[in-house]
């Protein structure tokens, strides 16, 4: 997020055109473009802060699952330990999976932002467009074509997006069908929760060092902007301020 902000600051006078359909809509700049990339994130934040919140509950105390006979404080281990709360019923606390449900619901969204980033950069990259390019240790080249400059990180995380999507459809179908309380299926909860946290991090980390370094071709998306009649509605909203009707 702070190195989108940093990305929109310098571009806030980059014009490029907005599309809706992939077609040319309006002119917007490209640092607007890009916070619109920022206020995905800024929920997903949310998002994250809010899930922790729910999710760091004790389960301690709960023993198998009607609770333990030893007169323990749990108030004094959940304050020692950092949690949040203690959860509130033995039989749910050891047989629940909303937190890895959760954790792995609010990354799929993430995810699923970073993609749609990630569609934008490759085709913005391709000849066609020719808006952005990005540093050279993002990319590849080609096997036998050596004019190419294959957009690697922005692939492979729109391809990892439906990892985590699957993750989160694999817990969901895990827990479906389970009686309270504990079931031994729930050790399969471990694999898709690992394997989203591992996969998020590495697409987050790769995506810090890319966003920032993005640079535009401002000439071209210049140019684009004056194709496909982008001022078509500021003209229509002209004609209606001098009475003409919309229609």
């Amino acid at each position: 997020q702070s190195g989108l902000l940093d990305l929109a600051e310098q571009h806030t006078d980059t014009i490029m055109p907005g599309f809706t359909h992939l077609q040319t809509a309006q002119p917007v700049s490209f640092g607007h473009h890009v916070m619109a990339w920022f206020e995905m994130l800024y929920r997903d934040t949310e998002r994250l802060v809010d899930a922790r919140r729910r999710i760091n509950q004790m389960p301690l105390g709960s023993a198998a699952l009607a609770g333990t006979t030893f007169p323990i404080d749990r108030t004094i281990t959940a304050e020692l330990l950092g949690f949040e709360g203690i959860c509130q019923n033995s039989l749910d606390a050891v047989s629940d999976r909303d937190f890895a449900i959760e954790f792995t619901s609010a990354a799929s969204i993430l995810m699923m932002h970073m993609s749609r980033m990630s569609e934008e950069i490759i085709l913005w990259m391709s000849a066609q467009f020719n808006f952005v390019q990005i540093p050279d240790r993002f990319c590849t080249g080609s096997s036998i074509m050596p004019q190419k400059k294959n957009p690697d990180v922005p692939e492979l995380v729109r391809g990892k997006a439906a990892r985590v999507f699957g993750q989160l459809m694999t817990l969901l179908s895990l827990m479906k069908g389970q009686p309270l309380a504990y079931n031994k299926d729930n050790q399969e909860d471990k694999e898709p929760l690992f394997d989203c946290v591992d996969t998020l991090t590495g697409c987050l980390l790769a995506f810090a060092d890319m966003l920032p370094n993005i640079t535009p071709n401002k000439e071209n998306m210049r140019a684009a902007t004056m194709k496909g009649y982008a001022t078509a509605t500021d003209l229509a909203d002209y004609l209606v301020r001098q009475g003409v009707a919309f229609r």
